[in-house]
């Protein structure tokens, strides 16, 4: 099938994946939505994923190979953009696998809601449910937070997008840029980059995408998506919404007087933020800053309050509480992790 302007442009960047690249391509290739090109970008390949990738484009017009010899998914992506001649482009990984629907779907709610610049959708964990465990903990969240309000108030938490999922209109990423280079997670830079530039994003109910994990994982296997590089990247873009929603800035109390959560919420010093008090569950605890029993805890209108508790059900039961108490998200208080 030839197609002369596609809706969609699909970016699908592979390094010697030849035991998964058949299965991620045959995904695309079945999509109910024909109107799509998918550029397959080899970042050195030594396997026989290139082969591979040419037999597809010799079989299926749609699909198209380039070369990016800068090594990294940062640059094969980048260079797969720049090729695109869809207004809304879609990104797939080599070891994933897109449902049938996927792309119909995704630009079916691009096309129906303007106002969106991107949007994503529910995956599915597949990996070793006793090695993966942290893992799918993560994939349980991420399915959770779906409006754009969620993901607005959740993106210092985690990446509340799971890349491979996303798909967006060309002229977000014109406007504000793909993926930068640098010692953090491009893909969560790039969300945070385009949250904060004001893009809407919305997950679809359904789901469009098994995501596999492995150990071999980039997320496992590089320094640039260590929690220390996730800190260090979110505290700068938590630094820039404070300045400007944080009615009290530069000072702010931290929920969490754990030394951990001491020495993340003081990454936050070196853009002028200070910690003015620590919020606790216990009464005992003898700090150089001052330690408030958290049912002691002014009513809203005195102090912001940054969450810096890693753990799920802490979190919610904080969340919880502080509504209760009559604060309000993004407003009063601002969970992070």
């Amino acid at each position: 099938m030839s197609v002369e302007v596609p809706v969609v442009s699909v970016i699908l960047p592979f390094f010697n994946a030849q035991s998964t690249l058949e299965r991620a391509i045959e995904s695309i290739a079945s999509q109910s939505f024909g109107n799509f090109e998918c550029i397959l970008i080899n970042n050195n390949s030594t396997d026989k994923s290139v082969e591979l990738g040419l037999r597809w484009t010799e079989k299926d017009k749609r699909f198209v190979l380039v070369q990016e010899e800068r090594q990294g998914v940062m640059f094969a992506s980048n260079t797969g953009a720049k090729q695109a001649k869809g207004r809304y482009i879609a990104r797939m990984d080599a070891d994933d696998w897109s449902y049938p629907d996927r792309i119909r779907l995704q630009a079916d709610f691009l096309n129906a809601n303007p106002c969106y610049g991107a949007v994503a959708g529910i995956v599915e964990h597949i990996g070793d449910p006793d090695k993966t465990k942290g893992f799918a903990r993560y994939v349980e969240w991420v399915n959770s937070i779906r409006t754009y309000k969620e993901i607005l108030n959740s993106r210092f938490i985690e990446l509340p997008v799971v890349n491979p999922s996303a798909m967006w209109r060309k002229e977000v990423s014109d406007k504000h840029g793909m993926y930068r280079y640098g010692d953090f997670p491009e893909d969560y830079e790039m969300w945070l980059r385009w949250l904060k530039e004001g893009v809407r994003i919305r997950k679809l109910d359904d789901h469009i995408l098994k995501w596999y994990d492995s150990e071999t994982r980039l997320t496992r296997t590089q320094s640039i998506y260590s929690d220390s590089a996730f800190y260090r990247i979110k505290t700068k873009y938590l630094a820039d919404w404070l300045e400007v929603n944080n009615p009290f800035h530069p000072s702010i109390a931290v929920w969490g007087a754990s030394r951990i959560s001491r020495r993340r919420a003081r990454l936050l010093n070196q853009y002028g933020i200070e910690t003015v008090c620590y919020i606790d569950t216990k009464k005992s605890r003898q700090l150089d800053k001052t330690v408030r029993y958290y049912l002691d805890i002014p009513p809203p209108g005195e102090l912001f309050i940054l969450t810096y508790i890693k753990q799920t059900n802490a979190r919610t039961e904080i969340q919880e509480f502080l509504h209760n108490r009559g604060y309000k998200e993004g407003l009063n208080y601002l969970l992070i992790s």
